[in-house]
C-alpha cells in the first residue's frame, strides 16, 4: 500500500459517497487508474465494505449500556454456545471476547432503560455460563469509534 492508496483510503472515510470522478481529482489519479486500486482495495479485504451512519435514537437505539461479563464455565462448548447466542440478540450491536477481566465486553443499544431491563431479564441472564455481569450507561457520546490512517 503506498501514498495513493492511502489517499483514497482517507477520502473514502471521510466520504464513502463519493463518486470515482471525485474521488480521482481528489487524490490525483485519473478515474481509470483510481477504480483500478479501490477495487484492489476491496479485493484484498482492506475496505470491508461500505455503510451509512445511523443516529441511534432516531431508530430507537438511543439507549446504550456497556455489559462487562465474566463467565463461571470456560470450556469450548459453554463458550461457542455463549456466542452464537450473543449473535442472535439484535440489542448487542457489539461483542468482544478479551484477554483478561472481563471475559466479555458487549454494547447493547434499547430504546429505553425499560426495554434494557427487560432485556436483561429474559436474555443476557440466560445466557450460558456466566457468573456475573456488571452494566454501565452512556452518559455521552465524547468520541466514536473511527479507524484512522
Amino acid at each position: 500500500m503506498d501514498a495513493v492508496d492511502r489517499a483514497i483510503l482517507f477520502q473514502l472515510q471521510q466520504d464513502g459517497r463519493l463518486s470515482n470522478v471525485d474521488l480521482s481529482a481528489r487524490v490525483g489519479l485519473s478515474p481509470t487508474p483510481c477504480l483500478r486500486r479501490v477495487r484492489n482495495l476491496e479485493e484484498a479485504g482492506i475496505i470491508q465494505g461500505y455503510h451509512a451512519d445511523l443516529d441511534p435514537a432516531a431508530i430507537g437505539r438511543g439507549f446504550q449500556v456497556l455489559v462487562q461479563a465474566n463467565m463461571m464455565i470456560k470450556d469450548q462448548s459453554t463458550i461457542e454456545a455463549f456466542e452464537d447466542q450473543v449473535r442472535e440478540f439484535p440489542e448487542i450491536v457489539e461483542c468482544r471476547r478479551m484477554f483478561g477481566d472481563p471475559d466479555y465486553v458487549i454494547w447493547v443499544a434499547t430504546t429505553d432503560a425499560d426495554a434494557y431491563e427487560r432485556f436483561y431479564m429474559t436474555k443476557l441472564t440466560n445466557l450460558p455460563g456466566v457468573a456475573r455481569m456488571n452494566s454501565q450507561m452512556t452518559m455521552k457520546m465524547v468520541k466514536e469509534r473511527t479507524l484512522t490512517l
